[in-house]
């Protein structure tokens, strides 16, 4: 089982790179950038919370999504 420090460093850094994303898209909401990734809004949450890892799809819509390289996306973990 993972150490619960882990899990609330993953869902630090994966909060952190939600928020990098909507600021540089000028998204006001988790709903925004649900709508603009094309996923339900519970998937947002899911990672925001540490219920779901961002996975390789949500990773790749991210990118296109907002012209940051997966590079820098990875670079929040």
């Amino acid at each position: 089982m993972k150490n619960a420090d882990d899990t609330d460093e993953y869902i630090i850094s994966a909060n952190k790179m939600l928020d990098a994303v909507m600021a540089k898209l000028e998204l006001k909401n988790d709903a925004a950038l649900s709508r603009r990734l094309e996923v339900a809004p519970p998937v947002i949450s899911k990672i925001r919370h540490g219920r779901l890892r961002v996975g390789a799809s949500i990773l790749i819509s991210l990118h296109e999504t907002s012209d940051f390289s997966i590079a820098e996306l990875k670079s929040f973990f």
